[in-house]
């Protein structure tokens, strides 16, 4: 039962993260919850939101304009799987604080014994309490810091552990380029599913740049992601040798060149911004795609799009990514402005 849980919540969790998870705890740290940062490929830029969902992953790009705005996501994949998000932006005396809960549920299993019969059922989920704290330097810097207690339950197993993402943004006076940098998910398994079990946090270096147009109501975004680890290509040693149609040479399979690990650690996006009540977003994730795509029918694996609707009162967002030709995965947020949000 412990091995076919474990499997199961493996298996889901590579639906978000495909090669680049599985070797390390709490993989669903790297999830996009929303529906604006999904629709971007997964990645925050160098640019502040007005739901503040950057902000979530990136402190320091808490938009400090939005006091009071409280903001929900929520995600709809197949089987009942269900994934969501809850933010309100307070300001303090010193700084902007952005308390945040987010989660992903499993839906229900079927549980059965070694001899399987079936016994009861139970259910599976994952979840982050955090806050994030963004302190201005001054008018065009700007750093923050995101401290996160994480929890996963399946069926009668638990892990718990603490994580930290650290954030730093510089936007040019001009408010038409920002470069920003953060490290994501530094942190520690207090407990893992079964004793002497524990792993290490994905830690994701990344560093984003930003430049809207002048004239023109365009944004283009480049993010470099994984800083931290040069090669995170999948090698399969499964792959045998083949042989070469022409000299009838023996060509194994010796991985990735230095081109294909170099490019599977950037994504693009593109956003179109202007002051009217719709925006548009593309998004373009390499490594995704490679991941997941497949070999005869690749398709529009790696891309990912949305739609932004400004009303009076609220904002909706829709973000659409497109995993591969088997799966994809929708999220809607919704943001309204409910008070003032000082802290009294």
């Amino acid at each position: 039962m412990k091995l076919r849980i474990l499997f199961v919540h493996l298996l889901l969790s590579q639906l978000f993260l495909a090669q680049t998870g599985g070797k390390n705890a709490f993989p669903f740290l790297n999830n996009a919850f929303s529906a604006s940062i999904a629709s971007l490929g997964g990645f925050t830029n160098a640019t502040s939101d007005e739901a503040n969902n950057s902000g979530i992953i990136n402190p320091s790009l808490i938009n400090t304009n939005a006091i009071g705005i409280y903001s929900v996501n929520q995600g709809i994949l197949a089987s009942g799987i269900n994934y969501g998000q809850f933010a309100a932006l307070l300001k303090l005396k010193k700084g902007y604080l952005l308390p945040n809960i987010r989660y992903i549920h499993y839906g229900k299993f079927n549980g059965y014994d070694e001899n399987g019969v079936a016994t009861n059922t139970f259910t599976a989920f994952d979840y982050i309490l955090g806050v994030s704290y963004c302190y201005p330097v001054n008018k065009v810097i700007s750093i923050g810091i995101s401290p996160n207690i994480i929890g996963s339950q399946l069926e009668t197993y638990n892990s718990f552990g603490i994580s930290t993402n650290f954030g730093a943004t510089f936007t040019h006076p001009n408010e038409l380029l920002g470069v920003s940098i953060v490290a994501k998910n530094i942190g520690y398994q207090l407990k893992s599913y079964v004793p002497k079990n524990k792993s290490t946090l994905p830690i994701d270096v990344q560093a984003a740049i930003s430049y809207k147009l002048k004239h023109a109501p365009f944004k283009f975004s480049l993010i470099a992601h994984h800083l931290n680890t040069w090669d995170i290509t999948y090698f399969d040693p499964s792959i045998k040798p083949r042989i070469d149609g022409l000299t009838g040479d023996t060509i194994t399979n010796t991985g990735a060149n230095f081109g294909e690990k170099l490019a599977r650690h950037f994504a693009y996006q593109v956003e179109l911004v202007g002051n009217g009540a719709m925006s548009f977003r593309l998004g373009f994730n390499y490594n995704r795609r490679q991941e997941l795509k497949l070999e005869q029918r690749p398709g529009m694996s790696g891309f990912s799009l949305g739609l932004g609707l400004k009303f009076k009162k609220f904002k909706l967002d829709y973000g659409f990514v497109i995993y591969s030709k088997a799966g994809f995965s929708n999220t809607i947020g919704l943001s309204a402005k409910l008070g003032n949000g000082k802290k009294k």
